[in-house]
Order: C-alpha cells, then structure tokens, then sequence
C-alpha cells in the first residue's frame, strides 16, 4: 500500500494537472456535466442506496447514535434533494470571468476586478455524502479542482457519488482529474495535504 505523503501527494498533483483546462472551460460544458451527473444519479438510485447501507451497517456496527445514522442516510428523498441541488447550480450564471468592478485611474488606466477560480480546493466534511455533490457542484460551476475528504463512515457513499461526478465529466468533456476523493481513512492524511505549498 502506498504510503499517506506519496498518496496524498498524487491527489494534489493530478487535481493540480488540470488547472490550466479548468479556467477556459466553457459554461455549457459545465452546465452539461451537472445536468449528465442529474441524470446518472436517478438512474444508479439503487447502486447508491446499496453502497449506503454499507456505510450504515459500519456506522451501527461502531455505534454512531441515531442522529449521524440519520445525517449518513440516503433513501430517495435525499437523492431527490442532490438531484435538484445539481439542477439549481446548472442553472446559475457562470461566475468565471465575471467583471464585479471597473473603474478608471487619472492616468486613463482602466482596470478591473474579474472573478477567476482558486485552484485546488480541499473540503473535508463528515457523515453527509450529500455533502459530495454539494460541493463537487459548486466546484464544477466555479472552474476549480476539488478534493473530497468525507468521513469514514460514508466512505462507501461518497465512492459511489465521486464515481458519479467523474463519470458525467468525462461523458461531457470536463476534466474529471479535477475531482479527486481521499478513499482511505486515515486522518494524517488530511494533515498531509494542509502542510502542502504551492
């Protein structure tokens, strides 16, 4: 098994690869990777709801309370609920190279503020899959590379969405590289991609 720096490392790396592509990326190809990602999730419902019972049956196993089992459940309602969440950021305007301000120096000079994306960005959140589609959207809308670092609990959950996202990418031509998932459990990794740089 390779070790957490070099694992951690080859995540930041090929979500870094893609960064050049991501800021040229064209609304509609955007657009259609939400839409395509919709329209896999409704028809992998079961598939997904089978990976989440995995992930319940481990959360039981550990005796997580009532409460995160609920939070780490995905029935069709909540399925519904990343669907419609996808549709919504679809249609939303396109931030990338949005002009929020211009204005003019004494010298002539105009200049202006333009809305560009970050770059790599990494989200660690706990035992809420819909939390990948959630933020795998908005990174997908705004041209910006993500790292997905969910709780162990829902690991299996979370596997099954990141396939779904990358899936739609590729059928769509938006770089799935750019959508990168932790899929082992160790916590040092996550300390490992904060000290990064560059």
């Amino acid at each position: 098994m390779q070790d957490l720096k070099s694992y951690a490392e080859e995540k930041v790396e090929r979500a870094r690869k893609v960064l050049r592509i991501l800021s040229s990326i064209p609304t509609e190809v955007k657009n259609r990777t939400l839409l395509r990602a919709a329209e896999l999730l409704d028809k992998r419902r079961e598939y997904i709801k089978e990976e989440n019972k995995k992930d319940i049956a481990f959360g039981e196993s550990q005796g997580l309370s009532s409460a995160l089992l609920d939070r780490l459940l995905l029935n069709d309602k909540r399925i519904d609920g990343m669907i419609k969440v996808l549709r919504d950021v679809a249609s939303l305007p396109d931030p990338v190279g949005e002009i929020t301000r211009m204005w003019q120096l004494p010298n002539g000079l105009k200049v202006g503020r333009m809305r560009v994306p970050l770059g790599v960005i990494f989200i660690v959140y706990e035992a809420r899959p819909n939390v990948t589609i959630e933020a795998g959207s908005l990174c997908i809308k705004s041209s910006n590379a993500v790292i997905l670092r969910g709780g162990k609990e829902a690991i299996n959950s979370n596997r099954a969405l990141v396939e779904i996202l990358r899936e739609a990418s590729a059928m769509e031509g938006f770089p799935e590289e750019a959508i990168q998932f932790i899929d082992r459990p160790e916590r040092e990794i996550v300390w490992e991609i904060l000290q990064m740089e560059g």
